[in-house]
């Protein structure tokens, strides 16, 4: 087997799991792409920040990933684990779903992403992180913004992130959607 054009690291929220629902549509995408090595972290251990970090390092390392052919993929607080650990090192991409960024109570609330490729998808609706300063982060740092009429979780809009997420992969290597 050839060695993988791209990996996908998928990083829950706080309160789910690596079988959630929108980690395992992204999942199902990436799959579906040729050279696309797919990994969605438990993150269910723990529910410190710093830990989490850590487990997303550690995953990167053991699957031998090279950042510039990293995709990072998060939801709430794996969101925010996604664009610090780009912060950290830079990566190919951060898709980053109703990310827990900007939060005042947060450790390093609005990491500096570092990214060649970007996505933040929030609902109007999001009543656990408020979507304002989410995107105040998104314009302060450039970064394409996408919101729609849902919630937190996005529980209406899967359909929707998926798609968006497959035109994100293969904008982040065009020569994934060649089969």
């Amino acid at each position: 087997m050839s060695s993988p054009q791209l990996f996908v690291f998928l990083s829950h929220g706080l309160e789910s799991g690596p079988g959630s629902t929108k980690i395992q549509a992204m999942k199902q995408v990436a799959e579906t792409l040729p050279g696309v090595v797919a990994v969605a972290i438990d993150h269910t251990s723990s529910k410190d920040p710093a830990t989490r970090l850590e487990q997303m390092r550690a995953a990167m390392a053991e699957a031998g990933a090279d950042p510039a052919r990293t995709v990072l993929a998060g939801s709430s607080m794996g969101g925010w684990v996604c664009a610090q650990t780009s912060a950290r090192q830079p990566v190919l991409g951060c898709f980053l779903l109703a990310p827990a960024l900007a939060m005042a109570d947060y450790p390093e609330s609005s990491p500096g992403i570092q990214a060649d490729h970007c996505q933040i998808i929030h609902g109007w609706d999001d009543d656990v992180v408020p979507v304002m300063p989410v995107l105040e982060l998104a314009r302060t740092q450039g970064l394409p913004a996408l919101v729609l009429p849902d919630g937190h979780r996005l529980e209406h809009s899967v359909d929707r992130v998926a798609s968006e997420f497959r035109r994100f992969l293969e904008g982040c290597h065009p020569g994934l959607n060649q089969s």
